[in-house]
């Protein structure tokens, strides 16, 4: 069951998460869910599970490695 409470939001960051949370295909309660539990993840939080797929590796372009069979 999922807890309720109130959220006051400035009305230009209420249009912003509009704005996004429609380009994603989301509801705005979905999209603040979505961005709230990936911030908290990332601060280590809340542990990575299910619902929370790990980061993909970082990039290591210019870096001067190369994965087998490259370069």
């Amino acid at each position: 069951m999922k807890k309720r409470f109130l959220l006051r939001l400035d009305p230009e960051l209420f249009r912003v998460l509009e704005r996004w949370a429609s380009d994603e295909l989301r509801s705005v309660n979905g999209q603040i869910e979505y961005l709230l539990r990936e911030a908290a993840r990332r601060a280590g939080r809340l542990p990575s599970g299910p619902q929370a797929p790990p980061d993909p590796p970082p990039d290591t372009e210019g870096s001067g490695t190369f994965a087998p069979g490259e370069g």
